[in-house]
């Protein structure tokens, strides 16, 4: 059932609707961002890739990625036909790894059941892995000029301010009701849809910040609510919040004649089918695993703190060296000793010269030496 409060939005939506596009796609076409290089193509393939990898992270950091994805796999055929090793060796570092799997996965979708070819309705695009609401909703309106809203966390929190909406978002309801305004203030026009989709990101991108919101710039400025009250730092509002933990483990750095043993992670979870040294959850257990080895005492190395969205990881590299390579049985055993449900059993040695082109973990790419 519709609240009174969610009526009210849809209505001030609905009755600002014009006024908001309209001015919108006039600031971004005029003030709006033009030198970001997935902005000025149409290409459903370059305009996807873009919406993956910006998907909580940063646009300086996403350049360079963009550009080495696109000369390493120039369109989606490529990318269907490399290896999800190739994948995760370029994306290493850019995190949250299911994106790179799923990425992969979509565009051999693409390529087997579209013909190579995007579909062109957001709702045909949300069928494909990893293409969530409002990347589908994306790539329709800036390839296909489809009248379709996004609503990722620069849109809601411009909209939320911008439109007064103060109703928790963490209640399911409350989202929905926000989707539906963002539905009611599209452009009429189907052509304008390219730079209004790019202009709401750039507002939440550039002006319409988290803290200390640039209000006098604004092409909204005289109609946003949230100003209009004086706390527009206030919206949105979104009570729950994410539990964060804590975790510690014991990374074994084996060398053996210049090579560093390696095991593949598990294809989901942290850091899923990247390569890792082996990893326990104590060091008496490391310690143990080292001694049925017969390597040396390991070298202590400084503890590393890798921060993750949901958790604080405490590494503590420990390198220790074999005289002789061990039976391929003892090290697949070690592999299937590390941490729990992480322990994936499959292992390799791979030369000091050759680490920088398989797939680390960002923290493991700085612990190694470099090839």
């Amino acid at each position: 059932m519709t609240s009174l409060a969610q009526q009210r939005l849809l209505q001030a939506a609905r009755s600002s609707s014009p006024m908001l596009a309209d001015r919108l796609v006039a600031w971004q076409r005029q003030q709006g961002r033009h030198h970001l290089p997935w902005q000025n193509t149409r290409d459903p393939y370059r305009v996807w890739l873009s919406e993956i990898m910006l998907q909580q992270t940063q646009v300086s950091t996403v350049l360079g990625y963009y550009d080495r994805f696109l000369k390493a796999f120039p369109d989606v055929a490529a990318l269907a036909a490399a290896s999800l090793d190739e994948v995760l060796t370029l994306w290493a570092g850019l995190g949250y790894y299911s994106r790179a799997r799923n990425l992969h996965r979509c565009a051999q979708a693409v390529v087997a059941h579209h013909g190579g070819s995007f579909p062109q309705t957001a709702e045909a695009l949300m069928t494909l892995p990893g293409i969530g609401r409002s990347t589908a909703a994306a790539i329709a309106g800036f390839c296909f000029h489809e009248r379709t809203a996004i609503l990722d966390g620069n849109v809601k929190r411009v909209l939320t301010r911008v439109l007064g909406w103060g109703e928790d978002l963490s209640v399911s309801a409350n989202e929905r009701a926000l989707w539906l305004a963002a539905e009611a203030v599209l452009p009429e026009k189907a052509k304008d849809m390219p730079a209004y989709t790019q202009g709401v990101m750039d507002l939440g991108a550039t002006l319409c910040t988290q803290r200390k919101p640039a209000c006098l710039t604004c092409p909204w400025s005289d109609i946003c609510i949230a100003r209009r009250e004086g706390q527009p730092e206030a919206f949105p509002v979104k009570t729950r919040k994410l539990k964060r933990s804590s975790r510690e483990s014991w990374w074994l750095w084996l060398e053996h004649d210049e090579q560093v043993w390696l095991v593949q992670r598990p294809a989901t979870g942290v850091w899923g089918g990247l390569w890792t040294l082996p990893l326990f959850d104590s060091e008496a257990l490391m310690d143990e695993a080292v001694l049925k080895l017969g390597a040396q005492t390991p070298e202590i190395q400084p503890a590393i703190k890798h921060v993750l969205t949901h958790m604080d990881w405490h590494l503590h590299p420990r390198r220790s060296l074999l005289a002789t390579r061990p039976r391929a049985a003892d090290l697949r055993h070690l592999a299937g000793e590390a941490v729990g449900a992480d322990a994936h059993g499959v292992g390799r040695w791979v030369p000091v010269s050759e680490l920088d082109s398989v797939g680390l973990p960002a923290p493991l790419r700085k612990l190694l030496p470099a090839g």
